[in-house]
This record gives C-alpha cells, sequence and structure tokens, in this order.
C-alpha cells in the first residue's frame, strides 16, 4: 500500500512526548487543585462583589519563562525553540487540565502573529518573548469581530512615529502583558504594531469576566506614539490569516485539557460517591454520559492533533482542520461542563467544589475567537462556496 506522506502519530514523537510529561508533572507540583483554589477562588466577594482583579503566582511564572515555554513558537532565528505545532498542543492541554492563570496562551497567540510579520521587523520582538516578555493580541472591535478589517484603531504617520488612536476590546489577559499586538487601519493599509503595555497614552478598562483563571480588558489608545520601527507588517490581514489556524488549534487545546481535568474528576466522585448502597458510577444514568463525554474529548483531540500536523506540514487544509478541531473540542467542552456539575449532585453547583473554575474557564474558550456553531457556519461558508 503506497503510503500517503503524511507522518506517524501526527508527528507527535519523543520530543512532544517529553515536553507534554515534564509539563505535566511540574504543573502537577507547582499548581495542584488546592492552590489553585486558593490562588483565584479564596474570596468570591472580591470578584463578585468588589470586583477585584483575578491573581496569579508572578513565581511560578517566572518559573514557566526559565522553562523556555514562552519560547516554544518562536522561530530558531530568533532565539526560541521553533516547536512543532503537535508538541506545543500537548503543553497547552496541561496548561488547561491544571486552569493555569498566566500569560502563556495569549503570549503564544501572539507569538504566531508575530511570525507571520515581516522577519527583520518582528525578529526583535519575537527575541524578546524568546526572552521571557509576555504578549496579547488586541485585534477586537467593540462588536466582537476580530476579522482584520474590523479594527477600530487608527493610525497616522508623523515623521519617523505612528501615533495610534482607538480602542481594543476583549484583550486577554492584558494586565499580565507587556507587549500589544494590535491592528490600526492607516489609510487603505492595514498596520500590525507592537505597543509596549506601558506606553504614554494607554488606558486599561477591566472588564468584569466570570473566568476566575485570567483578565479580560479594554485597551484605549489615546494618542499612543510609537517608533515606526514597532510596525511589524503593513498587511495585517495576510498575517492573521495565516496565522489563525494556530491561534485556533491552540485555544483547542486548552479546551481538551479542561475537559478532559472535568471527566477525571467526575468518573473519580462517581466511584466514590455512594446512593442507595452503590457508588454513583454503578447507576446507567451515570456510566453512559461519562462515556459520552470520554468519546466526545478524544474526538476533539483527534481532530485538534490532525490540524496541528496540517500546521507543522504546511498544508493548505489547516485553515479547515483548524476550525473543524476548534468547533469539536468546543462542543466537547460545552457537554463535559454540563455533565461534570450535573453528575456532582447538589455540591457541583458550589463555590467549594472545585469544578465550577475548569466549567468557566472552558465557558470563556468555548466562545473565544468562535464556539462550535460559529466556526462550522465558515466551515460550510468555505466549502460550499
Amino acid at each position: 500500500m503506497a503510503s500517503s506522506g503524511a507522518p506517524k502519530d501526527f508527528g507527535f514523537g519523543e520530543d512532544e512526548e517529553l515536553l507534554r510529561d515534564l509539563a505535566r508533572k511540574f504543573l502537577d507540583e507547582q499548581l495542584p487543585v488546592e492552590k489553585l483554589r486558593a490562588l483565584v477562588a479564596a474570596d468570591p466577594e472580591a470578584v463578585y462583589e468588589r470586583g477585584e482583579p483575578s491573581t496569579w503566582d508572578e513565581g511560578l511564572w517566572k518559573q514557566i519563562v526559565e522553562l523556555g515555554w514562552t519560547g516554544l513558537a518562536v522561530p530558531e532565528t530568533a532565539g526560541g525553540a521553533g516547536f512543532k505545532a503537535a508538541g506545543i498542543v500537548g503543553l497547552v492541554e496541561e496548561v488547561g487540565r491544571h486552569a493555569l492563570p498566566s500569560p502563556l496562551i495569549s503570549t503564544l497567540n501572539a507569538t504566531y502573529v508575530l511570525r507571520e510579520g515581516e522577519p527583520d521587523a518582528a525578529a526583535a520582538w519575537l527575541a524578546r518573548i524568546a526572552d521571557g516578555a509576555s504578549a496579547t493580541l488586541a485585534i477586537t472591535d467593540a462588536r466582537g469581530s476580530w476579522a482584520a478589517g474590523d479594527t477600530d484603531v487608527s493610525a497616522r504617520e508623523e515623521g519617523d512615529a505612528i501615533v495610534l488612536s482607538g480602542r481594543a476590546s476583549f484583550v486577554q489577559d492584558a494586565q499580565k502583558a507587556e507587549l500589544l499586538v494590535t491592528t490600526a487601519r492607516l489609510g487603505d493599509a492595514l498596520l500590525l504594531c507592537v505597543v509596549p503595555s506601558d506606553a504614554a497614552g494607554l488606558e486599561f478598562e477591566r472588564d468584569h469576566i466570570h473566568d476566575l483563571t485570567r483578565d479580560q480588558a479594554s485597551i484605549g489608545f489615546r494618542e499612543v506614539r510609537i517608533p515606526t520601527a514597532n510596525v511589524v507588517s503593513r498587511d495585517a490581514a495576510t498575517a492573521l490569516e495565516r496565522a489563525w489556524p494556530s491561534v485556533l488549534v491552540t485555544v483547542a487545546a486548552d479546551l481538551c485539557g479542561t475537559s478532559e481535568w472535568q471527566l477525571q474528576t467526575t468518573v473519580e466522585y462517581a466511584k466514590h460517591r455512594k446512593q442507595f448502597d452503590h457508588p454513583l458510577g454503578f447507576f446507567q444514568a451515570v456510566k453512559h454520559p461519562l462515556v459520552d463525554v470520554m468519546i466526545g474529548i478524544d474526538r476533539a483531540r483527534s481532530i485538534l492533533y490532525h490540524a496541528a500536523c496540517c500546521i507543522d506540514e504546511g498544508n493548505d487544509g489547516a485553515e479547515t482542520a483548524a476550525r473543524m478541531a476548534k468547533s469539536a473540542a468546543s462542543d466537547a467542552g460545552a457537554y463535559a461542563s454540563d455533565r461534570s456539575v450535573q453528575l456532582h449532585g447538589g455540591i457541583g453547583f458550589t463555590w467549594e467544589c472545585d469544578v465550577h473554575l475548569f466549567f468557566k474557564r472552558s465557558l470563556h474558550n468555548q466562545l473565544l475567537y468562535g464556539d462550535g456553531t460559529y466556526q462550522r457556519q465558515l466551515l460550510a461558508e468555505k466549502l460550499l462556496a
């Protein structure tokens, strides 16, 4: 039989497995669920009544930087690891499985976009990320659209500087990011710019979101002046289009991780919680939904690694595969969250049950850059055009 040319196991080899296993061991030790609860959910009044910002372990983040995770997606030419998408997906699954509060996901997504800018212009910023700088995408307008042409930020040129005005909305981990990767309209051109988060004229307005493991904000650009060298592309639409498959699979991987935690935790609960002199797992009304959750996660994970493989192989179908992965992971996340709460019974609806931390992170990820229905709509339009 002729070989299809596709790599074995979607290109997930020994190096990728080692990275995933090291990430799992590290996060098991450094972020057990008890520590996560104490970090982000110790005081519900602080979150929902006083509106205090989400907390995170900056010491743990420094360790992550030392491990080189911020530079995984940075090309080797810019001082990064140039790691394969299949390996990064494996690591991000572990990040989702531990609901890690950090700017890692947003930094990876910003890196994917920067990689598609002009190499000479983007190299210095990519090198900073490889050295540990955190970054995020500030590309979404007030309507929630992240399409390249829908930016609310405008630009004008003044000598050797670019002046930015407007607002970027729904910016992920805005309070943690050191670099903002934003789009801005300059005449007929769409610029891709890097703005340091401490630049004069930036105004941060924190959003009140339910996900306790991250923050989100709207960022006002009030005559923010940056050097022309901070423009990494004058064709941001193309850069975003090329980066989008990687962005989608990263969010999908986090979704698979949170879903897996909910499945395993609910299975353990069903083994030990007794009703009518039997463990909950004895009853078909409990067993069958848990099997359905497992099947949904396995299906989503298979599509996810296929999409990562397409990215690594430079396959023309990478965007289609990535949208399929985000769709499947969103659907699996929604069902896993629903069943994990219900099957924990009355305790599942309480603040004291850790399920809500992963439920809320999953819900945020489901909607981030489009839920399953949205992805299927775009797939239909593309495949049936």
